[in-house]
């Protein structure tokens, strides 16, 4: 009698842990918004990302990594800094010939900065990287960098020339056409400084693939390009712009402007060859919130792919989910090993028979 109540609970206990599998389930696929990753607190992102520097940024790690740079023509200035941070704060001495090597780069790139500037005011894809950045950043915090996009396209329109598309309609949007992009939500404010962000980086061709591929095709087909002669102003411009074509790239650009609200223009810049997409801005805007200026250091020395991991956490649907699977594993455990006893007791009475 108390091995079948046994079993009675046992078997009652599978069959409650299935049903609360199967409604979390059903949840799951009922809400897309369900996801199983959410974002981490900064206190958790700070502590697994200081875990990884543990064991990825080695001080031979820290040093391979600075000649990697160095190596590059030309030097990039924002991640060499970044890295020299990176070591001093973690006691990496660097010899002396590897000293004298980010001197001389460092005074190198201040002259060509200087001597680029003019160049690069008016067309920054033939500049240095570190001459854009010196440069061209500032534009990004002011609307001159957008009137100056209005600019090019109306003269494009006079002359007959392409106009760049993805360059007008940013323009427009950090001139006050900014409302048509926050379908995603956020701010005016950070949209407005993802937008001016994104329309300098496509400029200098810092776009990586797939984000380039993003911008092009939404400028192309969320704008009434037909009737964009007549505009006369960013306000004509925006009425031309379907909203819900723009979500995407709004939802890029606010995670872009959350990253500009917390690190320089040029740490912002370099940054964005890391993102391909919406999650991965998110996922950098989470980064550079908790980590501040050392975001950059630790996207050299992790990497994208293990920075963003460092930002994410079991959502609590997908927790509740795991609990669920491991007490309907532990109760059909739990049930196959009664049933299991109880055959064997009743094999062994059988071949046992009577004497």
């Amino acid at each position: 009698m108390i091995r079948r109540a046994a079993r009675a609970a046992l078997s009652l206990a599978l069959l409650a842990s299935l049903v609360a599998t199967l409604l979390t389930a059903a949840r799951i696929a009922r809400d897309p918004a369900l996801a199983p990753f959410t974002e981490a607190a900064a206190d958790e992102i700070v502590a697994a990302s200081d875990r990884l520097m543990s064991l990825h940024a080695t001080p031979e790690a820290v040093l391979a990594r600075i000649e990697a740079r160095l190596a590059e023509s030309p030097p990039n200035a924002v991640a060499l800094h970044a890295l020299e941070t990176l070591a001093a704060d973690r006691g990496v001495p660097l010899p002396p010939d590897l000293v004298a090597r980010l001197v001389a780069a460092r005074d190198k790139g201040l002259l060509e900065q200087a001597a680029g500037c003019l160049r690069c005011a008016w067309q920054p894809a033939d500049c240095a990287l570190s001459a854009e950045l010196f440069c061209q950043a500032p534009m990004v915090l002011t609307p001159a960098g957008d009137v100056a996009g209005l600019a090019r396209a109306g003269q494009a329109l006079l002359t007959g020339a392409e106009v760049d598309q993805v360059d007008l309609l940013l323009s427009a949007a950090g001139l006050g056409a900014t409302a048509v992009l926050l379908a995603s939500g956020g701010s005016s404010g950070t949209v407005k400084l993802g937008t001016g962000t994104l329309r300098l980086a496509h400029r200098m061709k810092l776009l990586s693939p797939p984000l380039a591929r993003l911008v092009t095709r939404t400028a192309a087909t969320a704008v009434d390009w037909a009737r964009l002669p007549a505009a006369r102003s960013a306000e004509d411009v925006a009425r031309l712009v379907h909203p819900e074509a723009l979500r995407p790239l709004g939802e890029v650009a606010e995670g872009l402007g959350r990253i500009g609200a917390t690190l320089s223009p040029a740490q912002t810049l370099h940054l964005l060859r890391h993102i391909d997409g919406a999650a991965d801005a998110r996922g950098l805007a989470a980064a550079a919130e908790a980590l501040g200026p050392r975001t950059v250091a630790r996207a050299e020395m992790l990497g994208k792919t293990r920075l963003l991991r460092t930002t994410l956490r079991w959502s609590a649907t997908t927790r509740q989910l795991m609990a669920s699977l491991a007490a309907l594993l532990a109760s059909a455990t739990a049930l196959l090993c009664a049933v299991a006893q109880s055959v064997g007791l009743r094999l062994v009475r059988r071949l046992a028979g009577p004497a």
